[in-house]
């Protein structure tokens, strides 16, 4: 029988090495804007990853707004400073440059700026009932997806994440320019690579929207993944590993856009709501747990993904079991910690990251099996 399903995501990506030094030119071609706001991080701006981009914008005529405060794991604070610039400045488009947090503040900054709806009405899955400014993705890592993605995650308390999913915070367009990645350091390399492995593998096992288009796209992106994450890590300079690093993470972000992702972003969340672990590594530390959780559950599915890799098993069991073994053994060459008692969690921490672990029930009900409290802590203890 044929399946019935949606597949949305955002209409115009553009992939070319230096595209962001001819940033003005792309956009005229698509938007008739004169009052720009760039949405980044301090280490962005510290960089000066953005001063192409800020150059090629004020040449064509355009007033450029710059917000460099945006946080890693995001606060509510920050994301509404941001939007009240916007407002009071009367910007007309919103770029999101940077990683997953720059990206995930500037497309509810494209919401808030229009001040037709607060934001604790839209948590939550299709909440949005704004209009939004015209909105552009430039990421500087190789990880987050965020640029092709319809959610925001947005650090509501001291430990506490949410998240808005909605098809409005799609993105008119995506610029992806591997140059802006040269030089990334190898743990962050590493990391947010791993981070978009996780995507993809996520989205094939994905329990309610699983599909042929997002399973098509998620094997593709985890073999450019595969091949590309050590060179990357090995070699900052590597111009063709960065872009297929960026281009790989790009379409996994597609994938799980509408195949979401399950349990090893559950029991990330709170690693990062804690301990301030960034999200590629928090989903690393976890992955392999997770996934032999999983496994016989969705041991055909992993053992596809085995295929898909070039590993050769005699059957499935043997299989998923090479599948994982080959992830583990990825992550430990690209020199990131792989327990969690090497990030200073205590034991007795975890029976709190179980708990936390629960309040995700957007991401849990995408596993392709239940996970119980006591299960999340079984869990948290093999990884630990």
């Amino acid at each position: 029988m044929t399946q019935n399903f949606t597949f949305d995501g955002v209409p115009s990506i553009i992939v070319e090495n230096g595209a962001t030094e001819r940033l003005a030119e792309t956009l005229s071609a698509r938007f008739s804007v004169s009052k720009i706001m760039i949405v980044s991080d301090p280490g962005i701006a510290k960089l000066g990853l953005m001063e192409p981009a800020i150059a090629s914008l004020k040449k064509a005529g355009k007033t450029v707004i710059v917000f460099t405060d945006v946080e890693a794991d995001p606060s509510e604070a920050t994301l509404k400073k941001a939007a009240a610039i916007a407002m009071a400045e009367q910007v007309e488009l919103i770029i999101g440059f940077g990683g997953g947090s720059s990206m995930d503040v500037a497309k509810l900054v494209a919401i808030l700026a229009c001040g037709e709806q607060e934001l604790s009405g839209m948590y939550g899955v299709g909440n949005v009932r704004s209009s939004r400014l015209p909105l552009v993705m430039v990421p500087t890592t190789a990880g987050t997806g965020s640029e092709v993605t319809p959610i925001s995650v947005i650090t509501t308390g001291a430990t506490t994440k949410m998240g808005v999913s909605d098809r409005a915070l799609y993105a008119d367009m995506a610029v992806l320019d591997a140059k802006l990645t040269v030089g990334l350091p190898r743990h962050a390399t590493a990391a947010t690579g791993i981070d978009a492995m996780v995507h993809a593998i996520e989205a094939c096992t994905s329990r309610i929207k699983k599909n042929p288009v997002s399973d098509a796209l998620a094997k593709t992106a985890l073999v450019m993944l595969g091949e590309n994450l050590l060179p990357a890590c090995e070699d900052g300079s590597d111009i063709e590993a960065r872009s297929a690093m960026l281009t790989g993470a790009m379409i996994a972000g597609q994938a799980f856009a509408n195949a979401p992702v399950g349990a090893v972003h559950a029991l990330a969340y709170p690693l990062g709501g804690y301990f301030h672990i960034p999200h590629g590594h928090a989903n690393a530390l976890v992955l392999p747990y997770v996934l032999k959780f999983n496994a016989d559950a969705a041991a055909p599915l992993y053992a596809e993904l085995a295929d898909v890799v070039g590993l050769a098993g005699s059957n499935v069991q043997e299989k998923t079991r090479m599948f994982i073994s080959w992830l583990e053994n990825l992550s430990a060459k690209t020199g990131i910690e792989t327990r969690l008692r090497d990030m200073k969690i205590k034991q007795s921490d975890l029976p709190m990251l179980a708990k936390d672990a629960m309040q995700q029930t957007r991401l849990l009900m995408n596993n392709p099996v239940d996970v119980s409290e006591d299960q999340a802590l079984k869990i948290y203890e093999a990884a630990w």
